[in-house]
């Protein structure tokens, strides 16, 4: 799900190293995370995510 050169990158850029143990609980994170939007979204009643209604998928119901 994601996208590892890029994660590579970014880690690299910082001088981290990173393993491909640490990249795969992070993709496995990275996954639970979406689910949990898209859960959110359907308990919401949204049909179509948009940015205007973000705010639903990360779970603060209060728009501000």
């Amino acid at each position: 799900m994601i996208q590892k050169t890029k994660v590579k990158k970014a880690f690299n850029t910082t001088g981290v190293q990173i393993s491909s143990s640490a990249l795969a609980m992070m993709n496995d994170h990275i996954a639970r995370e979406i689910q949990k939007y898209a859960n959110r979204c359907k308990s919401g009643n949204v049909k179509r995510l948009t940015p205007e209604l973000f705010y639903v998928a990360l779970g603060n119901y209060e728009m501000k």
